[in-house]
């Protein structure tokens, strides 16, 4: 019976099934390697993992590497291998009639799944609220991983019981920064005592910083991250950099990523006569970018905790930032990055006139970087994640039990892959 499910024998008493329902609308983004490398984790130590998430791209190495470890993946958007275009053509002339889609998909899954625990994981901090009925009406234990929580996006009243009681029927919610745990209590008028910071993972090296870069006749800025100024802030940093003293410096910003406004930020670029700023697309290669760059400059209006800042000061990098969601928080300013108080061209033009007046300190801010953030995240925050996970469900009192299904449920739970 388990090779059905294309996992190992491992003795029976330490079956666990652990669904992950990602409610995350994009592809695939930062947002989702916390709950990617905890299933990882999980099945690793022979749990049964499902992960339940719409729009998953076609080739994705990473659900390759889920289904290689064992885990069942399924695309809410097109379950039972039905055309993508049906639920692209309902999420374009009704919402609702979308998130009814998913809710189905996703409920027949659990259904026939039985879990013992459900992580739901959100981009936001609410967006969930839909799914958390759903597991309500299932009676399926669950806890929430929240990436991020910005003052831009409050659930409307209508709404705000609904999230209440998201958070306060949940075994446990992980934040991904403190300023997201305390704002989404802000927003729902309501402490959370059962929560905690679960921190992101990252893709470089954790135990030591890269080599300082040859010192170039320019110096080379990154600005990370998804192409979509809203919640980023891309169109403020190219206002900064068309000021006459940015353009006077021997300066070279990159824009590292993708998104829905990247013909819109080039049209900026263009429209400001800047012919330092390039656009370098999507690289998979994140540390390459930290031997070519000393500097990030991410100009955020909304965060978690950026997953580019923690992998910039594990290479040893200097960061100038603003103090959107958790960044703030693993920055000491002026001594291992440069934080702005907001997202505007005087704030992000001080930071970065701080950091130009230290310019020759570079490689010794980079340093302390490396150093304070050690201390602040774990060498394997998915692996910690999972020990979590194992942790809420044991004081939950949840059993875990050797799934009893029969040949028939297991082919029909196949049929939504």
């Amino acid at each position: 019976m388990l090779k059905a499910y294309g996992l190992a024998e491992v003795p029976s008493s330490a079956r666990r099934r652990i669904a992950i329902l990602s409610v995350n609308g994009t592809p695939w983004g930062g947002s989702e390697e916390l709950w990617f490398q905890a299933a990882l984790a999980l099945a690793a130590e022979g749990a049964q993992v499902r992960v339940l998430k719409p729009r998953l791209p076609i080739g994705c190495r990473r659900v390759a590497r889920l289904r290689a470890a064992g885990c069942a993946v399924s695309d809410l958007t097109s379950p039972m291998r039905l055309p993508r275009q049906i639920y692209e053509q309902i999420t374009r002339f009704s919402r609702q009639g979308s998130i009814v889609w998913l809710m189905f998909w996703a409920g027949l899954a659990l259904i026939r799944f039985r879990p013992q625990l459900v992580v739901l994981g959100q981009g936001g901090n609410w967006d969930g609220v839909h799914f958390g009925f759903l597991l309500k009406c299932l009676k399926l234990p669950y806890v929430i991983i929240s990436q991020k929580a910005a003052e831009l996006y409050w659930p409307p009243d209508k709404l705000r019981r609904h999230v209440q009681k998201l958070y306060r029927e949940a075994r446990h919610a992980f934040f991904v920064s403190n300023h997201n745990w305390q704002l989404t209590e802000m927003q729902i008028g309501e402490r959370l005592t059962h929560a905690s910071v679960a921190r992101n993972p990252f893709l470089v090296d954790f135990d030591r910083p890269l080599a300082w870069p040859a010192e170039p006749d320019t110096v080379n800025l990154a600005c990370v991250g998804r192409l979509y100024p809203m919640e980023k802030g891309q169109d403020v940093l190219l206002q900064v950099m068309a000021l006459p003293k940015w353009r006077s410096r021997r300066i070279r910003l990159t824009f590292y990523g993708e998104g829905v406004n990247e013909e819109g930020l080039r049209g900026i670029a263009q429209m400001l006569g800047l012919e330092n700023v390039h656009f370098a697309g999507q690289v998979t290669d994140v540390a390459q970018i930290w031997r070519d760059n000393q500097a990030l400059v991410l100009p955020s209006r909304a965060e978690g905790l950026p997953l580019v800042i923690v992998e910039a000061m594990l290479a040893g990098r200097v960061v100038v930032t603003t103090s959107a969601g958790g960044s703030a928080e693993v920055i000491d300013d002026n001594a291992c990055g440069f934080v702005s108080e907001s997202c505007s061209v005087s704030g992000i033009d001080g930071a970065l006139e701080r950091a130009w007046a230290r310019l020759d300190d570079w490689p010794q801010i980079g340093s302390a970087a490396a150093k304070h953030i050690r201390g602040l995240v774990p060498a394997d925050p998915g692996a910690e994640l999972a020990r979590e996970l194992m942790r809420v469900s044991k004081e939950s009192g949840l059993a875990w039990t050797e799934p009893k299904l029969s040949n028939q449920s297991v082919a029909s739970t196949a049929l939504i892959d």
